[in-house]
């Protein structure tokens, strides 16, 4: 088997994908936008990006930066975020294990891996500007986008708390100009049958804006689950079911004043994802699947997460010098899943959970334009609530060794969060040729949490009918364990409390060598929250903040009109590092003593390059190379850190973009390679690795002369790679190699998988 217990991948199939992608470099490149868009044939496109909250020029930028715009999504067939992955150096955009929504993201190997409400993300997610606090439904299907923006390295300047690795922007663009509407659909194997409708209509000419959006996302699953113990469930594994609508309101009320009001929602029914034994069960006959798409369960398939949000956004041009800025939002979520993790039809080790969240934000930011500076400002506040409830159920275990209809180890509460911040940065021209940037934020935030905790022998689902015929019992089953005590009985009855508060600078130095090339230099820190343990059996106190202390040095160059080199060159050390240990009771498997401990002390250096080259009027050339090593400073974690998760010591990415005209439309030819090297899918084992791989995707698209007709036919994955993307091992490893049972009794060695090769074929329709 090539993906698990360390083994090497065989470099045949990867230097065959080479080979097909370097003689498509010959042939193929990509479209180049339409000159409204700023694009001359045969030079560079002009860029912009609004990583440093107002509108500039890539180029220009003293931050690492991969930007996507709308049209070389739609020319890629990129329809989903974690797509985007492959395109930006260092970065890991996928989809969590056992679910379809959820977002694992880590830049340049910082990020979080576990969705469970309380932790907090190392990569910020934000929809204009609105921070999408919680993974869960933040694998976003890309609908009406004008450009994705990856931002690699902390952002806590401007952008706050839980972006130490980075930050992820979908940008939505201003509506403009008369009644547009556009209907595209997909059809491809797996039964994918998508359909998307977009648009906008002037209510009043010039001045108020209706633009919506809707989409019907359908695929059958990739596998199957080939045992249930449940009769009647949808046996589909790796299916997608979504609906996603948005509607938004402009009003252009004069030259300076501008508001938008937005409403989006999204529900995914699609099943719960089974993962692939990679042992075969010792208490199952069920064999490990022949596809690694296929899976075992005794859970229900069903699997539900609803997300709905509303954003406001007023925008005053007091002068040609101010422009004053409100954004507002408030932000649901609901996600009762389905997770097993032992797969088997087995009632072992299976999590049925609900996730719940709510979060409203308002930051108000002035943006100053004098004649050698500007300056960014802001004032920021954020109110959440983050819930959930998990049943680890160990039904097995519980008629074994108890003689109990069960066991269940029930885990619920809440972690509510306030922060306050306010920053501001500066960018100050001391010549023409040399600028300084001198930013700072101030954050005070403060969290309640409650935890409950404890064993229940039987088995408990968080809902009655949550498996046919159930009726869960009244009442508050497990004590809680993490708390505070108001009355003074000795019974915690009210939630923990703690604040943090965290000063994060930022210090930059810019030089224009040329009119096109800048070299930067740069320290900026940033801060992932403290927080409680959402897993506490015991009442633990809060831990700190991590905090990321990266330094950069670079050079953005537009060498020639048709040939552009970005280069990064990153170092950073991570300071009080959250971490999930076992302490005592590790040999009982009824225990999940589980601590959270700022356990680790951990160093990197990397590199980033990032090339683009117009060869002709026709044909473009682009490369992408990360490069990471990570050091371990100090390991305090239990088990020690090993790694990094998620994170490959090398990424590439090489691509060729082709237009032609022609007298029947304008075609554009899309190729990529994209390699991934070794990695760990956990920090603290290599019981299960992915090994190097390389894949090729391959697009031909066409538009008619007038530009009402288009379609596309995108081929991804054409070498069928199977690579992993997330995993359970709960498991022993002996000491001849051999393999034995872990929590639950079984040989639970669990691996998700990305997506097999797909063919789609999109046409649309816009006026």
């Amino acid at each position: 088997m090539k993906h698990t217990f360390g083994n090497k991948i065989n470099f045949s199939r990867t230097l065959c994908a080479t080979a097909v992608t370097l003689a498509c470099l010959g042939s193929q490149a990509a479209i180049a936008q339409d000159s409204e868009d700023g694009i001359e044939k045969g030079k560079l496109e002009k860029i912009e990006v609004t990583a440093r909250k107002t509108v500039e020029s890539l180029q220009e930028v003293p931050v690492a930066i991969t930007s996507l715009g709308a049209v070389e999504l739609g020319n890629k067939g990129i329809s989903v975020l974690t797509e985007v992955q492959q395109f930006s150096p260092n970065t890991t955009l996928q989809t969590s294990r056992g679910t379809n929504s959820t977002l694992t993201a880590f830049i340049r190997g910082l990020g979080q891996q576990d969705p469970l409400w309380g932790y907090e993300p190392g990569v910020g997610i934000y929809i204009d500007d609105v921070y999408v606090a919680r993974p869960q439904g933040a694998v976003l299907d890309l609908l009406d986008v004008q450009r994705i923006e990856v931002l690699r390295g902390p952002q806590g300047t401007l952008y706050g708390k839980n972006t130490i690795g980075g930050a992820v922007k979908y940008v939505t663009k201003d509506m403009v100009g008369d009644p547009t509407f556009n209907i595209e659909g997909t059809v491809g194997n797996y039964g994918r049958k998508d359909v998307k409708v977009t648009g906008q209509y002037p209510l009043v000419e010039d001045k108020v804006y209706l633009g919506f959006g809707y989409a019907n996302l359908n695929r059958d699953g990739y596998g199957e689950f080939l045992q249930s113990a449940l009769e009647g469930q949808n046996r589909e594994n790796y299916n997608k079911d979504l609906w996603a609508a948005r509607l938004t309101l402009e009003a252009h009320i004069t030259d300076d004043l501008f508001f938008r009001l937005g409403w989006d929602k999204t529900e995914d029914t699609s099943n719960a994802k089974g993962g692939y034994r990679l042992l075969p069960s010792i208490v199952s006959d069920a064999p490990v699947p022949d596809s690694v798409y296929d899976s075992y369960t005794s859970l229900p398939t069903w699997n539900k997460v609803e997300l709905e949000g509303y954003s406001w956004l007023m925008r005053y041009d007091v002068s040609d010098n101010l422009e004053l800025k409100y954004i507002g939002s408030h932000r649901e979520s609901y996600s009762p899943t389905n997770i097993d993790f032992d797969n088997t039809a087995v009632d072992i080790f299976d999590v049925p959970a609900i996730y719940e969240d709510e979060n409203d934000t308002h930051e108000l930011q002035a943006n100053l334009l004098g004649d050698n500076f500007t300056l960014v400002s802001g004032l920021y506040y954020y109110d959440g609530e983050s819930c959930g409830q998990f049943e680890a159920v160990l039904g097995l275990l519980g008629r074994a060794a108890f003689g109990t209809p069960g066991l269940t180890r029930e885990v619920s509460g809440c972690n509510n969060s306030e922060s306050v911040a306010v920053y501001g940065q500066l960018n100050y021209d001391i010549t023409d040729k040399l600028s300084v940037s001198v930013g700072a934020r101030y954050t005070d935030e403060e969290k309640q949490a409650t935890v409950f905790n404890g064993l229940v022998f039987d088995n408990v689902y968080p809902e009655s009918g949550w498996i046919p015929g159930y009726v869960r019992p009244d009442g508050q089953l497990v004590p809680q364990v993490l708390g505070s005590d108001s009355d003074g009985d000795g019974v915690l009855d009210s939630p923990a409390v703690e604040s943090w508060s965290r000063f994060t600078p930022r210090v930059g130095v810019e030089y224009q060598m040329s009119r096109d090339t800048m070299f930067f230099a740069s320290y900026s820190q940033g801060f992932k929250s403290g927080t409680f343990n959402p897993r506490a059996t015991i009442n633990e106190p809060g831990v700190r903040p991590e905090v990321v202390d990266s330094y950069e040095i670079g050079m953005k160059s537009d060498v020639t009109d048709s040939f552009r080199a970005n280069v990064t060159l990153f170092a950073y050390d991570h300071s009080d590092r959250q971490y999930i240990g076992i302490e005592g009771g590790s040999d009982d498997p009824t225990a999940l003593e589980q601590r959270l401990r700022n356990a680790a002390e951990t160093a990197a250096k990397g590199a980033e390059v990032e090339l683009t080259y117009v060869a002709t009027e026709n044909l473009t050339l682009s490369a992408a190379y990360g490069f990471i090593d990570f050091e371990i400073k100090e390991n305090n974690a239990v088990p020690p850190l090993i790694g990094l998760a998620s994170t490959p010591e090398n990424t590439l990415n090489l691509a060729a973009n082709y237009a032609l005209d022609t007298s029947m439309g304008y075609f554009n030819f899309n190729a990529n390679y994209y390699y991934r090297d070794d990695y760990l899918l956990f920090e603290t084992s290599d019981l299960i690795q992915q090994d190097a791989y390389g894949m090729v995707n391959v697009s031909v698209n066409w538009e008619s002369i007038d530009g009402d007709w288009y379609g596309g036919i995108h081929a991804k994955n054409l070498t069928d790679e199977e690579y992993l993307v997330g995993g359970y091992d709960f498991v022993t490893r002996n000491e001849d190699g051999s393999y034995g049972p872990g929590l639950g009794g079984d040989t639970t060695l669990i691996g998700y998988y990305g997506d097999p090769m797909t063919i789609q074929l999109t046409v649309g329709y816009r006026f």
